[in-house]
């Protein structure tokens, strides 16, 4: 493996590196504004929420890694310690994007960005009407890193009001994945986009204490034909299906499969570990147990 030594190497290619790895991130397209009242609108992908009670977000808006100088958010939150931070979706990502640019301090990102500024209700700072949702924030703390260039400052803000568009909500009044539309940063000029086939469910294992991939056969766990993923699935069962339940499935479902390799040992089991697997990619977790334990 490719060993990097945070001492050994330039800090641009250190933060290359970093960026690459640690990804994708969500952005947090920050609007601040200084004590003259000139608003300011840039995006920051060190972002994160980190807290629900109190509710916290926290976003770094690092020194210039080739002067050193902070970022003009960062002089404005010393100034006016508020912010609003604006989710960036697909449709917002290259005005975004633009706002980027290291104009002069007093240039208007909202004008350049050809973006609409709209009145926050608790804060000074002004929302972003093309976000669909924006989280009012006090600054609680900010937290310098280092003074070099690439040093990070922590912005640790509580969320006072957020704000979300009825068109991402779904019947539920949740947030639709697929209606919101995230983008998120990954290294260079790459980013990703967060809907479609890109988005995946994974039950979290909270409602049951599962079994565990160590507790899985050693015929199943050693598959050739199925994955770690796989494995993770499937040993995040409470229980092993019934043998009754196991039988009747091996009777009706499987009985294709059953005639097809009879006599034929190896090629079965490796039949069923396929099939198996099928019922894995859609999350039938219960079938790929009769499937698996019908050989046993």
């Amino acid at each position: 493996m490719l060993i990097i030594d945070p001492k050994e190497v330039k800090t641009a290619v250190l933060h290359s590196y970093l960026l690459g790895a640690v990804a994708p991130r969500p952005i947090a397209f920050a609007s601040t504004i200084d004590k003259d009242g000139n608003p300011n609108l840039s995006p920051f992908s060190f972002f994160n929420v980190f807290s629900a009670k109190p509710p916290i977000a926290v976003f770094s808006p690092a020194r210039s890694g080739r002067t050193g100088a902070t970022k003009n958010t960062f002089d404005n939150i010393k100034e006016v310690p508020e912010v609003v931070i604006n989710v960036v979706n697909f449709n917002l990502v290259q005005q975004a994007s633009l706002s980027s640019i290291e104009y002069p301090k007093g240039v208007n990102e909202f004008i350049k960005a050809g973006l609409t500024p709209i009145p926050s209700q608790l804060v000074k700072p002004f929302r972003v009407k093309e976000s669909p949702a924006q989280l009012e924030c006090k600054v609680k703390q900010v937290i310098e890193l280092g003074q070099e260039g690439g040093a990070g400052n922590l912005i640790i803000c509580e969320v006072v009001l957020m704000h979300i568009s009825e068109d991402v909500l779904d019947a539920n009044k949740n947030i639709d994945p697929q209606k919101i539309d995230l983008v998120a940063r990954m290294g260079g000029n790459y980013y990703c986009r967060a809907s479609g086939p890109a988005i995946f469910e994974v039950p979290k294992p909270l409602s049951v204490i599962g079994i565990g991939v160590d507790q899985i056969p050693e015929k199943i766990r050693y598959s050739r034909v199925l994955t770690g993923n796989n494995l993770g699935q499937l040993g995040n069962v409470e229980k092993l299906p019934e043998t009754v339940d196991i039988n009747e499935f091996k009777k009706t479902v499987l009985a294709g499969i059953f005639q097809k390799f009879t006599g034929k040992q190896a090629e079965l089991e490796h039949e069923l570990h396929v099939k198996a697997k099928e019922f894995l990619e859609k999350g039938n977790i219960s079938d790929a147990w009769k499937t698996l334990l019908a050989s046993q």
